[in-house]
Parts: structure tokens; sequence; C-alpha cells
């Protein structure tokens, strides 16, 4: 498969975000689209961007971006890295002690994602994070940059989402990454 280029991402994204603002049809399909049972109804806005519905991994990259985005409606695509949206989901006082040191609420769900070894699995894991970052994260998830991330997932994709995470969450008392 050739790698799509950011900018068909990009024009995925904001596709979505722009059409279902003005279509609460398509909203309700796209927010079907992580169900197995129900994707189906969603497959009419995601083919014209070059998806093979016969190609499994590709179909289930393009319908979690879909129904994370519908279910976000965010204004426009955020800027921020997967990692980083994740280590978004708490403020310090959130942390929980753990020993003597602070261990961040969403690193667990972190390493289960890190230990992933499919992009099928990637996604099932994903889904649910991605309602909680919509909703709870301080800074806006980059779709686009995911949906690139999941297309290609590998090591160098989990390397990423982790120093992103790790770098966020280590910042030293009273500075501000």
């Amino acid at each position: 498969m050739a790698e799509p280029s950011s900018d068909l991402c990009t024009r995925f994204v904001e596709y979505i975000i722009s059409r279902q603002k003005n279509n609460r049809a398509m909203g309700a399909r796209l927010r079907r689209a992580d169900n197995r049972a129900t994707e189906y109804q969603s497959w009419q806005y995601l083919v014209p961007f070059g998806l093979d519905l016969r190609v499994t991994r590709t179909r289930r990259v393009y319908t979690l971006i879909a129904a994370a985005l519908a279910r976000a409606e965010p204004e426009k695509d955020g800027d921020s890295s997967f990692g980083y949206a994740l280590a978004g989901l708490c403020n310090d006082s959130d942390k929980a002690v753990v020993g003597e040191s602070y261990e961040h609420p969403a690193l667990p769900r972190l390493r289960r994602l890190l230990a992933c070894t499919s992009t099928l699995e990637a996604c099932e894991v994903l889904r649910p994070l991605l309602n909680l970052i919509a909703d709870k994260s301080g800074h806006p998830l980059s779709y686009a940059g995911l949906m690139r991330d999941l297309l290609y997932f590998g090591e160098k994709t989990r390397e990423r989402w982790a120093q992103d995470f790790f770098f966020r969450t280590n910042v030293p008392e009273g500075e501000d990454a």
C-alpha cells in the first residue's frame, strides 16, 4: 500500500468536521462506525477518500477516526500528538500517589496501547481513549496525525507516543511544556 500523503489524512479529517456540522444524519451514521455491526452505515463517506472496504485494517482506521470526530464534534483538527493529548487527561492534582512518587492515571492505558502488535488491536484499545481525550484532555488531538500513525502503526509509532506522553508528564515542577 502506498503511503497516503499527509494531505489525504488532513483532507479526510477536514471533510468530516465540516460536513457533519450541517448534516446531522451523517454525524449519526459516523458515530455508529465504531460498532462492527453498524459500521457499514458510514462507508459512503469513507470510500471517496480511497478506502478499499475489503482491507479490514485500513477500514478500521477510517471508521475509528470518523466515529471519534463525530463524537467529539471539534471545530477544527487539533495540533497535539496522541501521546501529548493522552498526557493532558489530568493535571498534577489528579495524579495518584504510588509509593513516594506520582504515577499518571493514564499510564496503564498507555502501557496497554504500547503492548498492541497490530493496527486492529490498537484501534480496539484506542476507541474508549479517544472519547476520554475529547472530553477531558486540555490538548486538542490531531486526528489527522493519529490517522497517519494508525495507517502505518508499528514500533516507531509506539515509541513516538511514549516519548510524547513521558515528555509531557515528566515536566519539572513549575514549568509547562
